[in-house]
């Protein structure tokens, strides 16, 4: 614990904010409180040893410096307008951990209007096919990129602020535009579980046949078992962004169907080859 370490309210206790709570107690953060609007997942943050559960949002957000909206995009503004009715103080910065940010960046800031309090969006690349509280880790984001989001002015203060957050639980920080963050991430994160649902629901239409599978299957299949509710809202909310990728997808699986059709083995070895090759210089692989 550090004497100018800013206390820290997370609204939303499911797998990111369940997680961040549990980084920065075992990184020694002093202040963190987190708050849920669900009692049932506050007391498994209780179990998981979680310290700072509190029982009201007022409470949560009492004297908070940095507030962090751990819930889906669609609930940020309701929850954020909650937060200032009860109390949230002037002075604090807020923060998301969405998957988009162009609905955040749009929705939220006329909420802070005559108010000091700011918004930067976060994005923590990191998270599980498997969802809330109960799958919660320490360690989750260690070594992984977290994009912070803005298209204005940023505070220094506020900058070193929000990266010293997501540097001490392991984050390695980015800071990027809302498009150039939208535009990103429908091609490297939208576009991959789009494609494994897909895939899902072609070789696994028997599920039983699963069986027969061995890790490929598996692998190309895992985030396909995320949560529904939350990745079709993700999906429409960056539709424009992620729509020329599916265009690219479809494109060349007319290029696979046209080689297997004309059975051009040297050519389907080409199109494999290239495949491999940028897969094998994948940054992080």
């Amino acid at each position: 614990m550090h004497a100018d370490d800013p206390p820290i309210a997370i609204l939303g206790v499911g797998l990111i904010g369940g997680s961040l709570a549990l980084a920065l107690g075992k990184a020694g953060a002093g202040d963190v409180r987190v708050w849920d609007r669900d009692p049932s997942a506050l007391e498994v943050a209780r179990d998981l040893g979680i310290v700072g559960v509190c029982g009201t949002l007022g409470q949560a957000v009492a004297g908070a410096r940095i507030t962090v909206l751990a819930v889906p995009v669609g609930a940020m503004s309701g929850l954020l307008a909650q937060a200032m009715d009860a109390g949230l103080p002037d002075s604090c910065l807020i923060t998301d951990v969405g998957s988009v940010k162009g609905a955040p960046h749009r929705d939220l800031p006329p909420l802070l209007a005559g108010r000091a309090l700011r918004f930067l969006g976060s994005h923590p690349m990191a998270g599980s096919e498997r969802g809330g509280i109960a799958a919660a880790s320490a360690g989750l984001f260690c070594g992984a990129a977290c994009l912070l989001t803005s298209d204005g002015d940023v505070a220094s203060a506020d900058r070193t602020m929000l990266e010293q957050m997501w540097q001490r639980v392991g984050c390695r920080t980015h800071w990027t535009t809302v498009n150039e963050h939208d535009a990103l991430v429908s091609r490297i994160s939208h576009l991959p579980h789009a494609v494994a649902s897909a895939l899902a629901r072609v070789a696994l239409e028997d599920p039983a046949l699963g069986r027969f599978g061995a890790g490929g299957l598996r692998d190309s299949t895992r985030v396909a078992a995320g949560n529904p509710s939350m990745w079709s809202e993700i999906l429409i909310e960056n539709r424009d962004a992620l729509l020329p990728w599916i265009a690219a997808m479809s494109g060349e699986l007319r290029v696979l169907q046209d080689l297997l059709e004309a059975g051009d083995r040297a050519e389907m070895q080409s199109w494999l080859e290239l495949a491999k090759h940028r897969r094998d210089r994948m940054a992080g692989a």
